[in-house]
C-alpha cells in the first residue's frame, strides 16, 4: 500500500517549488489574492453575513444553544480572551481578510486596529464597512504581506491571526515579523489548524490535498514545528488551547451546507457560471469534515509574549 507524507514549507500548489524560495513564495501570494477575490462572493453567500464578515470556523459551547452567526462571532472572543487583550491594545490583524475580526474589536472594545491583507479587494471593502459602522477612527485596512510588513519595529501591543497563518509558505517567516513588529510584553494570538500526523494512505492523501488545495493553503505545521518556530523566535509563555471539539460543529454546518448547495454547484459548473477556483472551494467543504473528524489535523489557539 502506498504511504504519502506530507513534508513541510512545501506548497503543494506547486510541486516543483519544494521549498521556501523567491518565485514559490510570489506565486503563493498571486494564487491567495486570486483565490479569495475568485472566491468573495460564495463567502457572503454561503458562510459569513455582513455583520460578522467572518472567514473562518465558529466556536460552539456545548453548554449554550446559539445560532451559525454568534458561532462565528464566538471565535473572536474565545481568541481575544485567551491572549488577554485589552482595550487600549493596537492590534494588528495579520490576514485580515474581509476585516470582521478587526471591526469586532473595534466596535466590542475599542481596540485600534490595523488590518492587512494581500487583496486590494478586501480591503477596500473592510474599509468601506468601517466608514459605514463609523469606525474608521479606530479600524483602518492596508494591503501588505504579514510577513514582510511596511511597519516599524515595535509598532503593536498584539499581532492576531484568525486562520491565517496557514496562507505562510514557512511559518517561522510570519513569526519572526510579528516578533519584530510587537512591542515588548507585547502577545501573538493566533488560531489555526495544525496536523496530528504526517502519513497517510491514498483516501486520506486526497482528503488533505483537496483540503489544502480547495483553500490555497500552502501547508500546515505541527503544534511541535510551531511551537519550535516561537522559541526560535525569542517569544516566551507560548500556549495551547485544543479548541477542536469546539469548532467541530462549525464543520459539519460546513459540510451540510456544501450538501444543500450541490444542485446549484452542479447546475453553475455545466452552465459555465463556476470557476475551477469556485468548485474547488465548493468541494473542500466536504474533505474537511473528514480531515477534522478523521484526527488528521487539530484546531487550536497559540498565544506567546514578546
Amino acid at each position: 500500500m502506498t504511504t504519502y507524507h506530507l513534508e513541510r514549507n512545501k506548497d503543494y500548489h506547486n510541486r516543483d517549488a519544494s521549498r521556501n524560495d523567491d518565485s514559490s513564495t510570489d506565486n503563493l501570494l498571486k494564487d491567495t489574492v486570486e483565490y479569495y477575490e475568485d472566491c468573495h462572493n460564495d463567502y457572503l453567500f454561503a458562510w459569513c453575513n455582513s455583520d460578522n464578515l467572518a472567514l473562518h470556523y465558529g466556536y460552539w459551547d456545548v453548554n449554550e444553544k446559539y445560532d451559525h452567526h454568534q458561532a462565528l462571532l464566538n471565535t473572536n472572543r474565545e481568541l481575544y480572551k485567551a491572549a488577554g487583550i485589552k482595550s487600549t491594545d493596537h492590534v494588528l490583524d495579520a490576514g485580515c481578510g474581509l476585516g470582521g475580526s478587526s471591526l469586532w474589536m473595534a466596535g466590542e472594545h475599542n481596540n485600534k486596529v490595523t488590518g492587512i491583507t494581500l487583496s486590494e479587494k478586501q480591503a477596500e471593502y473592510a474599509n468601506k464597512k468601517a466608514k459605514n459602522r463609523q469606525l474608521n477612527d479606530l479600524a483602518h485596512f492596508d494591503v501588505a504581506d504579514f510577513c514582510k510588513t511596511p511597519y516599524e519595529d515595535e509598532s503593536f501591543d498584539v499581532v492576531w491571526a484568525l486562520e491565517s497563518s496557514c496562507y505562510a509558505l514557512n511559518k517561522g517567516d510570519f513569526i519572526k515579523e510579528a516578533y519584530r513588529v510587537l512591542k515588548k510584553g507585547g502577545r501573538l494570538a493566533l488560531c489555526d489548524a495544525f496536523m496530528l500526523r504526517r502519513e497517510f494512505d491514498e483516501k486520506e492523501w486526497k482528503t488533505v490535498m483537496e483540503f489544502l488545495n480547495g483553500w490555497m493553503v500552502p501547508n500546515l505545521s505541527d503544534r511541535e514545528e510551531f511551537t519550535q518556530y516561537l522559541n526560535d523566535a525569542g517569544f516566551e509563555s507560548s500556549q495551547v488551547i485544543d479548541i477542536s471539539q469546539q469548532v467541530l460543529p462549525s464543520s459539519v454546518h460546513m459540510y451540510q451546507t456544501a450538501k444543500r448547495l450541490a444542485p446549484v454547484q452542479k447546475f453553475s459548473r455545466w452552465l459555465g457560471l463556476r470557476t475551477q477556483t469556485q468548485s474547488d472551494n465548493y468541494q473542500v467543504g466536504f474533505a474537511q469534515y473528514d480531515f477534522f473528524h478523521d484526527r488528521m489535523a487539530e484546531y487550536c489557539i497559540f498565544t506567546a509574549t514578546k
